[in-house]
């Protein structure tokens, strides 16, 4: 029996979930890196990065290589980076609905009477 299809992004999106998960994916956009640099990017435990980049690669979001003693990130499709690029243009989105909606808030509270 298959897994369905929205059951698999489910999964998609909850590798996704994690802030530092996110960070890494934002600098691999920039290109390969060695997991000193991510590290000295991102303040976690070493032991902590290598539990987020295992799932990353669990999940083929990114692949790795050795070069010498030393393991490189990098992203395994292009297609990963345009879809950080997407997220960003969605929240560039909802955070102007939330300042135009602020903004009629802020206005409606202004023509209300004052008591007193």
């Amino acid at each position: 029996m298959s897994v369905p299809l929205y059951q698999v992004k489910a999964e998609f999106f909850r590798t996704l979930g994690h802030p530092v998960r996110i960070q890494v994916l934002e600098l691999l956009q920039d290109g390969p890196r060695s997991v000193r640099d991510l590290l000295d990017v991102i303040e976690v435990e070493p032991s902590n990065m290598s539990q987020h980049l295992a799932m990353l690669r669990r999940t083929r979001i990114v692949v790795a290589t050795r070069e010498g003693a030393t393991m490189v990130y990098s992203l395994s499709s292009t297609d990963v980076a345009e879809l950080l690029r997407s997220a960003c243009r969605i929240l560039a989105d909802m955070i102007v609905g939330q300042g135009e909606l602020l903004a009629e808030l802020r206005e409606a509270e202004n023509r209300r009477p004052r008591p007193g």
